[in-house]
């Protein structure tokens, strides 16, 4: 073995498509997709509206196994920025790496909430709250760097054609959205008055930050589709991570809509209550308007070919964010129907974390994910 190479074990064939080249050469911000895939599925879990036999366990399970997938990508990326610190220095310089680092701060929070959600059954309330207030300040502050960094090094150093547009331009402004929705979560352990309604509004900013910067990039991705086409197939994927915003937009506005009224009180809360609503059926009917489209898409481009890369992450975190803002709204209108697609989308999570978890793991054992990106 060399310093920073995994030889190809001919026992075993681990790593065996690796070639030589470092195992942590290329360990990008994109590798936290996989713990943002597996801790959602533990927050979906915890929201769902209905009773499911097994939830509980099967959530804490998630939330095991999401922490120990954050402890290992962070471990190899401080490895990579080690190791290779020319390599990790030029991922802001790259017009598709650099989108990615929106990703570590939705990993984090992503986790936190777990923890909170789920991980208190196992670790105690107490130090559960202040995991997800450590996770949520670090990647809150991460994620409102990233919103701003991203885009100004994409606007003033990248090289972007007219058929760039793609959904991982997302990926650098989803993040204040998921502090709302998270950050919503830690309003009621705040003391009552200043401090809740503070954390209350600036959650409720947050909102507006991602959503309008997400509008702008829709309509982009949209016209991109309309006059260029889909493009290359390994970015097909991406186009589900419009689905985040959505579904995270939806999450956010039913937590702040429901803690409104105990926490603003008079006509001002119960107005944001209803915005609940107001604002989440109709996101709800685009955001599956875009579900069917994204799918059909992705059906269409896996009859010629769907090669496998970090990318089929995106099929599970922006669906989970669907899940929880669907089980807020059937909670709320207490609707049959709402239930029933809440549990359609979780089935659809399910079964995708299973199949890029199980094609991520061969990608790791046989070293193709730890390739230079193509």
């Amino acid at each position: 073995m060399t310093t920073g190479t995994l030889e190809r074990d001919p026992r075993t064939g681990f790593l065996r498509d690796l070639g030589g080249a470092p195992a942590l050469g290329h360990i990008g911000p994109n590798w936290f997709a996989p713990v943002m895939g597996t801790g959602i599925v533990a927050v979906a879990l915890a929201a769902l509206p209905f009773d499911l036999p097994g939830a509980v366990p099967a959530a804490l399970a998630f939330w095991v196994l999401s922490v120990v997938v954050l402890l290992a990508v962070g471990a190899a990326t401080l490895g990579h920025w080690a190791r290779h610190p020319a390599t990790a220095r030029g991922h802001l310089a790259d017009p598709v790496m650099a989108h990615f680092y929106g990703a570590p701060a939705i990993a984090l929070m992503t986790v936190g909430a777990a923890t909170l959600l789920v991980g208190h059954r196992v670790v105690g309330s107490g130090p559960a709250l202040v995991v997800d207030v450590v996770l949520w300040t670090v990647g809150t502050t991460l994620g409102v760097v990233t919103a701003v960094v991203v885009p100004c090094t994409a606007f003033t150093r990248h090289d972007v054609g007219v058929d760039a547009a793609s959904g991982i331009w997302l990926m650098p402004v989803v993040p204040p959205m998921v502090s709302a929705a998270t950050g919503a979560l830690l309003v009621p352990h705040l003391p009552v008055g200043q401090a809740q309604e503070t954390l209350l509004v600036l959650c409720a900013m947050f909102v507006g930050v991602s959503l309008l910067a997400s509008a702008t990039t829709i309509v982009l991705i949209w016209h991109r589709l309309l006059r260029h086409g889909v493009g290359a197939a390994g970015a097909v994927p991406t186009l589900w991570i419009v689905l985040g915003p959505l579904g995270q937009s939806i999450t956010a506005t039913h937590h702040l809509g429901q803690l409104a009224p105990g926490v603003v009180g008079g006509p001002t809360g119960r107005a944001l209550e209803v915005a609940t609503l107001l604002y989440g059926l109709p996101v709800l009917g685009f955001a599956l308007l875009w579900l069917a489209l994204a799918s059909a898409l992705t059906l269409r481009t896996a009859r010629v070919g769907l090669p496998f890369g970090l990318a089929w992450w995106s099929f599970t975190f922006p669906v989970g964010t669907l899940v929880t803002g669907v089980s807020g709204l059937a909670a709320v209108t207490g609707l049959l129907a709402l239930q029933v697609l809440a549990g359609f989308l979780l089935a659809l999570l399910l079964a995708a974390w299973a199949t890029v978890v199980v094609r991520t793991l061969r990608g790791i054992h046989r070293g193709t994910l730890l390739l230079p990106p193509p």
